[in-house]
């Protein structure tokens, strides 16, 4: 048996990111998970994924810093030697949610440095690195993988920063599927809806009344295993003949309705 591919997943401790690398790994990934908080504050993720029989490394560091960027994709390197591919998850929202008439440069830049900037500097990284290993195995298979948001062409006046952010990760991804097609290295966005995590606890009651009122075609909420299977079967190579393409996982959410 040859060696296990090997996913990078940013933001990979919990809510989606974490449901994406569960996926992965009982698909027989080895996974390095990136994340903010102390390795010991994860262990017991860390030793769940474990037990799917394969590597897990977690790579502690903010995307949104340049010299983060760099030790994440030298720990995946120190620890495996390879990477096949990378799902850039982490993402903020805003810290408070302000109309577009009074959103503060101070929150724009924080999250566009974040979830925009940050991706697109360590797909640039994994890019290369990608590259590299092509050139050196014909046989290398590499994938990007991009989980932006509905909110990348669905208005929320009171988040417009991450609206913009997610809007940026779409022509991201187009831009890397094309740079990256005569390597034959697709990339891909997944656009999940309104996913059940920490992050949307705090609307639950709001979002169980829309869904109830129909919002989505699907009436229930989104699961982060949802966004992790198609991230999966995309990882998987499922879809092998679909680069630049754009995945929703959004239950009907973003179906024009009358």
């Amino acid at each position: 048996m040859g060696q296990k591919r090997v996913a990078l997943v940013t933001g990979g401790s919990r809510g989606i990111g974490l449901g994406i690398a569960q996926q992965l790994a009982q698909a027989g990934f080895d996974v390095a998970i990136n994340g903010m908080r102390p390795e010991s504050d994860v262990a017991d993720v860390l030793d769940q994924l474990r037990a799917n029989d394969v590597q897990v490394v977690y790579c502690q560091g903010n995307i949104g810093d340049s010299s983060d960027r760099k030790q994440i994709i030298e720990k995946v390197r120190s620890n495996f030697g390879r990477l096949n591919l990378l799902v850039n998850n982490a993402g903020v929202a805003p810290k408070e949610r302000k109309d577009v008439l009074e959103m503060t440069e101070e929150s724009f830049d924080r999250v566009l440095d974040i979830n925009l900037k940050g991706s697109y500097f360590l797909t640039q990284l994994a890019a290369n690195w990608m590259i590299n290993q092509k050139q050196a195995s014909p046989e290398f298979q590499g994938s990007i993988i991009t989980i932006s948001s509905v909110s990348a062409e669905t208005v929320s006046v009171n988040r417009g920063e991450y609206c913009i952010s997610k809007a940026g990760l779409g022509m991201v991804t187009q831009l890397f599927a094309v740079r990256l097609g005569d390597f034959d290295i697709p990339v891909f966005e997944v656009r999940p809806g309104i996913i059940k995590t920490d992050m949307t606890a705090g609307v639950q009651e709001k979002y169980d009344r829309l869904f109830a009122e129909g919002i989505a075609v699907q009436k229930r909420w989104g699961l982060s295993e949802d966004v992790g299977r198609a991230v999966a079967a995309l990882a998987k190579g499922d879809f092998p003949y679909s680069t630049g393409q754009v995945i929703m996982v959004d239950g009907g959410l973003s179906i024009p309705r009358l």
